[in-house]
């Protein structure tokens, strides 16, 4: 499977699902928060189409991953860099949805920085594999990957979307 060439398409797109869901649910001035690394490359566009007046946050979430033994801990941890989310609509943002658990891990740090109103979860792109019952409410687009493929998003500038095989 080949991955997405355009991806101002796909931001594009996920853009106007999360402004028509945001929409839907009248959720008020919302923060954005993007996840290290490509989800915050990914926010940062989104930021800007939907013309967001809140500063962006971003989260480093390695600190609250549960798979250290497995894949080992990044030796240069850059800092979270987000304020009181308290009574805040939350707009998370990741480029990859696979099994759940960034998105867990992101969870656990937001609300250590307090208590939302709500939290909107926006991924570029979804594929299959889940371990944890996490969901989108907006994607820029859904692939089903085989367990070995893989998609990652390359970046910042330009960015590009990349479909690898594990051997």
């Amino acid at each position: 499977m080949s991955a997405p060439s355009d991806i101002d398409a796909l931001i594009a797109k996920l853009a106007k699902a999360l402004a028509e869901h945001l929409a839907r649910h009248d959720r008020g001035a919302p923060l954005m928060v993007g996840v290290h690394t490509g989800g915050v490359w990914v926010a940062r566009k989104l930021h800007e189409l939907l013309t967001i007046e809140a500063p962006l946050g971003t989260l480093n979430i390695n600190f609250y991953r549960d798979d250290f033994t497995r894949i080992g801990m990044h030796p240069m941890v850059t800092p979270s860099d987000l304020f009181s989310v308290d009574d805040r609509h939350v707009v998370l943002i990741d480029d990859v949805l696979h099994t759940g658990r960034t998105i867990r891990a992101a969870l656990n740090e937001i609300f250590d920085y307090g208590r939302p109103a709500s939290v909107t979860l926006g991924v570029l792109v979804e594929r299959s594999g889940r371990e944890i019952p996490v969901q989108a409410d907006a994607i820029g687009q859904s692939l089903n990957l085989a367990g070995h493929e893989h998609v990652k998003l390359r970046g910042p500038e330009p960015l590009s979307l990349e479909v690898t095989r594990k051997s």
